[in-house]
């Protein structure tokens, strides 16, 4: 009898990380794919991932409408828990063998106490890894609840087995997003018309020769200065005087103050060659930023798929703060000036070497033949040695 793994996305960062995955579950002989959408993944705000993934050719079985707005510290609890109430309903009808969560967003959490209360074996993606803000608390806290583990590094991997999981449910396979950018590396041009395909705005009519992208997300331990540190590299942006491609960010708190920033300094500077885009599919998307002369913001792409293209980046603030990187990055804080200069820095050195940290772009299938085959387990015992 085929299992069923049900994977759970709630975000448009989500869809990347599981997309290789979700294909190779629905062409597995030994596994059937159920697919779950909620929070901002189905909302056209912020760039209606669910749409997306139909686009692509998945069946949507459920999708749960319990995204609360980002408004307050206080609306990422409450989404929290009206999305642990409706999946409870979910997993009820769809019944699954196996549930998927990825990451550390705080919608994740949902999946995974769900999860365990209900005694489905949990599958946690990107445990372990180790970012400096309060990712940390929620991917460890996924990880003491998950039963299966598939780290994206090997230093991930190593602390995983330090937090006293099971040996025999720890795999390194690499990120699954690096599958889909394998193919991009070396690509010359882009093979599609960001303008004609993507809903966007701004003072460009054409794809430049040269530009840069920004994707830049609020650090929710430090909201009381989202804005102003945005603004830093909204700055920056000025100061370089090129086109470039600034990206909405995600839906965590202080997200529409980031909004109001971008909208404001888009009117404030009607003559500066800037344009922006809601989303993209997560292949265009990569292709959109292999192009470009560099990424600015503290986006995880940054990290993880740049570095396998070698893409420069400028990466801005704490929330990337301790996530291992290659070459292709640039620490900065939130300062224009150092912004900035990272930025020519950059356009001194020329593009870095590639980086296989996060794997080789193999993960997705490595993973569904784990799943149809490992056994399933919701009973752990930690292997802390005292």
């Amino acid at each position: 009898m085929k299992r069923k793994v049900c994977v759970v996305v709630t975000a448009r960062s989500s869809y990347p990380r599981v997309k290789s995955i979700m294909t190779a579950i629905k062409n597995h002989k030994n596994l059937d794919l159920q697919v779950v959408t909620t929070c901002s993944a189905n909302y056209d705000e912020f760039g209606h991932v669910a749409k997306v993934m139909e686009q692509d050719g998945f069946k949507i079985d459920e999708k749960v409408y319990s995204y609360l707005g980002a408004h307050s510290l206080a609306s990422s609890s409450q989404t929290t828990g009206l999305t642990l109430i409706e999946l409870s309903s979910v997993f009820e009808r769809l019944k699954p063998d196996i549930v998927i969560t990825n990451g550390d967003r705080y919608e994740t959490m949902a999946t995974a106490v769900c999860a365990s209360y209900m005694n489905i074996p949990l599958v946690h993606m990107q445990g372990g890894d180790v970012t400096g803000n309060i990712d940390d608390k929620v991917r460890h806290a996924i990880t003491k609840l998950a039963d299966i583990h598939f780290a994206t590094s090997e230093k991930s991997y190593q602390r995983l087995l330090l937090l006293g999981e099971n040996p025999d449910k720890v795999f390194m396979f690499g990120c699954p997003a690096i599958d889909l950018v394998r193919d991009i590396y070396k690509m010359k041009k882009l093979d599609f018309n960001p303008f004609q395909k993507y809903k966007n705005f701004g003072n460009l009519k054409g794809m430049p020769d040269k530009y840069y992208v920004v994707m830049q997300h609020p650090t929710t331990t430090d909201i009381k200065h989202a804005r102003q540190n945005y603004e830093q590299t909204l700055t920056a942006v000025k100061k370089l005087h090129a086109p470039t491609f600034i990206f909405f960010p995600n839906a965590d708190v202080s997200a529409q103050e980031l909004k109001s920033a971008i909208e404001d300094f888009y009117h404030s500077h009607p003559d500066l060659p800037i344009h922006f885009f809601e989303n993209m599919k997560p292949e265009d998307f990569i292709k959109f930023i292999y192009q470009a002369q560099c990424l600015i913001g503290n986006s995880s792409v940054g990290i993880r798929e740049c570095s396998y293209l070698g893409i420069p980046v400028v990466n801005v603030g704490d929330r990337q703060r301790n996530r291992e990187r290659g070459q292709n990055v640039i620490d900065v804080d939130y300062d224009a000036n150092a912004i900035y200069d990272a930025v020519k820095t950059w356009e001194l050195r020329g593009r870095p070497e590639q980086s296989f940290i996060y794997g080789d772009g193999t993960a997705g299938r490595k993973i569904a033949d784990t799943l149809a085959s490992i056994d399933l387990s919701i009973h752990k015992k930690l292997t802390y040695q005292i």
